[in-house]
């Protein structure tokens, strides 16, 4: 298994070994201790599988109070993946980080507690598939605007379709303090 630090600390992605032959592949899509060694948690509580059609955009997620971690993959298609760090008083506050994730190149995503999270759908259609640290909680949900020009996000699709809700998210700016995750500096 191969990990890559992104630009923002903690957000990872996760290359697994795959094993092929003329047959097909085998891999493994999570292994508790050997992604604990890597920095993700042992503790997932909830999966959850997403199917989305060409130009969808699903975004910007995240939960507060009963923030949830999550380990994204694609099993079929393709979508670009964003993080978006939004723990008041981080070095990186609304900052993001993307990357491309597809049934092809077997990537995850590790988006820990206190980043939103979003991808748009590339492919005629796509299987989302992710593992959650803490179970949904409809009145912790918060939503971000996915083009919030003071984040900047460079999403790969002109034409984009979004749900009511992520249509009438607000910006980033103009979601209350108490209402977003507080950055918490880890000793070293």
């Amino acid at each position: 298994m191969k990990i890559t630090e992104t630009s923002l600390p903690g957000v990872l992605v996760v290359e697994p070994k795959i094993f092929g032959d003329s047959r097909g592949y085998f891999l493994e899509t999570y292994q508790r201790d050997r992604y604990a060694e890597a920095g993700i948690p042992d503790q997932f509580v909830q999966d959850n599988l997403s199917f989305s059609r060409a130009g969808i955009l699903r975004g910007l997620h995240l939960q507060h109070p009963r923030a949830q971690g999550k380990l994204v993959q694609v099993l079929q298609g393709e979508v670009f993946d964003v993080a978006v760090d939004v723990r008041r008083g981080s070095p990186t506050f609304g900052v993001w980080a993307g990357v491309w994730l597809s049934a092809e190149n077997h990537r995850q995503f590790w988006i820990p507690e206190g980043f939103a999270h979003g991808f748009c759908v590339a492919s005629d259609t796509a299987l989302f598939s992710y593992k959650c640290t803490d179970t949904y909680c409809p009145e912790c949900e918060l939503s971000i605007r996915w083009n919030d020009p003071d984040i900047g996000i460079d999403w790969p699709l002109v034409n984009i379709s979004l749900s009511d809700k992520d249509s009438a998210a607000p910006a980033l700016a103009d979601i209350p303090d108490s209402r977003l995750p507080e950055y918490l500096e880890t000793p070293e």
